[in-house]
């Protein structure tokens, strides 16, 4: 499959190298200046993942994720001057999937993208397929309320539908599928993000927050999603 690439910054000369890092790999290419550009393009266009720069005029990156992030779950992976942990939570929780600090190594770039977009093929692009057959048992994950149909990579919670990106899909579904165990944040990022674990812990609980607001009618008092206070995180079973 070609993958298209959206990269977003305002400075023309980031975007053409990150151009020719990604058409080296064979990725096509979109490219926009500004946050309100991005949001346009997603909108018109066949897009699989996005390389979207926080500090933008018009409309910066983080006000564009939370544009994007109403209508679509493709990928976002943030490229900003800022390292603090302030900065990256802030883009997690504004629905990005990664975050990569300037000035940044174009191989290690390239090969986050590509592990993010592995991400995202597995859950065959957080698209429902309407013509699938009857899902099996085995198709269907489910405590109380909470529903996870990885044919249809669909999540009820409630009989409403939940919007998920792929990394909090694939978060809820390794939990639901080993009801009662407590997982790591390392394990759940080993896991997940098939890379291994160095200082993630604030990465996993940022993507475990989203997916309790996400899930949870009141995310103070979980239901679902149990902390195992210094152990990790955990699904319930429910009858």
């Amino acid at each position: 499959m070609q993958y298209t690439i959206l990269i977003c910054d305002d400075d023309a000369d980031i975007l053409n190298a990150l151009e020719i890092y990604l058409r080296q790999e064979g990725f096509d290419v979109t490219r926009a200046s500004n946050g309100r550009e991005a949001v346009t393009a997603v909108q018109n266009g066949d897009i699989h993942l996005i390389l979207l720069d926080v500090m933008m005029p018009e409309t910066d990156g983080i006000r564009a994720a939370v544009e994007i992030r109403k209508f679509s779950n493709v990928p976002i992976v943030f490229l900003s001057a800022k390292s603090e942990d302030t900065d990256r939570i802030l883009g997690l929780n504004m629905g990005g999937d990664d975050y990569i600090t300037k000035p940044f190594n174009p191989v290690e770039l390239v090969a986050r993208v590509k592990a993010t977009l592995r991400r995202y093929a597995r859950l065959g692009g957080m698209t429902e397929n309407s013509g699938a057959s009857e899902n099996s048992n085995e198709n269907l994950l489910q405590t109380g309320g909470l529903v996870l149909d990885d044919e249809k990579k669909r999540v009820t919670a409630d009989d409403s539908e939940v919007a998920l990106t792929p990394l909090e899909y694939n978060i809820l579904h390794l939990l639901m599928s080993n009801p009662d165990r407590v997982f790591s944040s390392s394990q759940i990022y080993e896991a997940v993000w098939n890379e291994p674990a160095f200082h993630v812990s604030k990465t996993v609980s940022v993507h475990i927050r989203n997916i309790r607001e996400k899930i949870e009618i009141n995310p103070k008092e979980p239901r679902y999603l149990k902390v195992v206070y210094g152990l990790g995180y955990k699904i319930i079973s429910r009858a």
